[in-house]
């Protein structure tokens, strides 16, 4: 008859060999898993150093785009804007890049008239009754209106286009600077000393759409600045980026009429953009055609076509 204790010693056998089986079955298995995720890993390594090196080229790639643009512009802008005059119109966002496209114009041979900074509170819908009144009591004698309604924004780049940009008739020469110092006070623009005369075209630098709890307001109130600049005058805007419903060149482009008439440029922060930015300026002045330029959803090609003879 077996006894209690030799049950007790067997069970203990039993258990102490799965117990081995299982710490030597675990060691295997971790061993191989381990191996397995140190093989992943060192995968993984590879792989990110290739995005790296992917980002460097394109990045490199890049700095030599810009470097053989700005290279390049003294050639492509030769006298393509020789004895023309443009003005210059930014807002705050968009001051870091008023001296780049100045610089473009000049290479392009063209008179800078002046540089206009529109500021947030001319597109605040808080200062619609203050840009009617000012407007109002600014407007020159003779000058006839082209936007009697409500709207401030409407009116008063109504009549900042007509004194900054050719007028038929002539306005005196004493009217804009007197309109121009009127919206200084008022603190609606800033202006980079004192423009020398009227344009006839001129280069909007148009900021990022807002995004504010008023973004929807302004945002309309700087496609209708440039839709009053475009009604008096040549004009060609320029934003760093196309993408967004409320982006002023986007608005520009997806609009039936503007498109046809507004030349537009979406990548201003490089040297590209400001090359083909005055390249779109001649191109309006010569063959009254208007194009779209970029890297951005609607735009045609880098750069206009050269216009021969210009």
């Amino acid at each position: 008859m077996i006894n209690f204790r030799y049950h007790v010693v067997s069970l203990t056998a039993v258990f102490l060999a799965l117990a081995i089986g299982l710490v030597v079955g675990t060691a295997a298995l971790n061993g191989t898993f381990v191996d397995t995720l140190k093989d992943q890993v060192t995968s993984l390594g590879k792989q990110n150093q290739q995005y790296r090196d992917q980002v460097s080229q394109l990045e490199a790639g890049a700095g030599k785009q810009e470097t053989f643009a700005t290279d390049s512009a003294p050639m492509l802008l030769q006298d393509r804007l020789a004895g023309r005059r443009v003005l210059v119109l930014s807002m705050p966002t968009t001051s870091a890049y008023v001296d780049d496209v100045v610089k473009m114009l000049g290479l392009a041979g063209a008179k800078v008239t002046g540089q206009i900074e529109v500021e947030d509170k001319f597109f605040d819908p808080a200062s619609n009754e203050g840009l009617l009144d000012l407007a109002d009591t600014t407007v020159p004698a003779g000058l006839t209106s082209n936007s009697t309604d409500s709207d401030g924004v409407k009116t008063a780049s109504d009549l900042l286009a007509s004194v900054l940009l050719d007028h038929n008739p002539a306005l005196p020469a004493d009217n804009m600077p007197d309109v121009v110092a009127k919206f200084k006070e008022a603190n609606y623009i800033e202006s980079t000393g004192q423009p020398t005369g009227p344009a006839e075209a001129v280069v909007v630098l148009g900021a990022q759409p807002y995004i504010d709890q008023q973004a929807d307001v302004k945002n309309k109130s700087m496609l209708t600045m440039a839709t009053q600049f475009d009604k008096a005058g040549v004009e060609a805007v320029a934003t760093n980026g196309a993408t967004g419903a409320d982006n002023l060149v986007s608005e520009l482009r997806a609009d039936p009429n503007l498109q046809k008439t507004v030349s537009t440029v979406d990548n201003l922060a490089t040297p590209q953009g400001q090359v083909a930015l005055a390249l779109a300026v001649d191109e309006q002045l010569t063959l009254n055609r208007a194009g779209h330029y970029g890297l951005g959803g609607g735009a045609t090609s880098m750069l206009p076509k050269l216009v021969q003879g210009s």
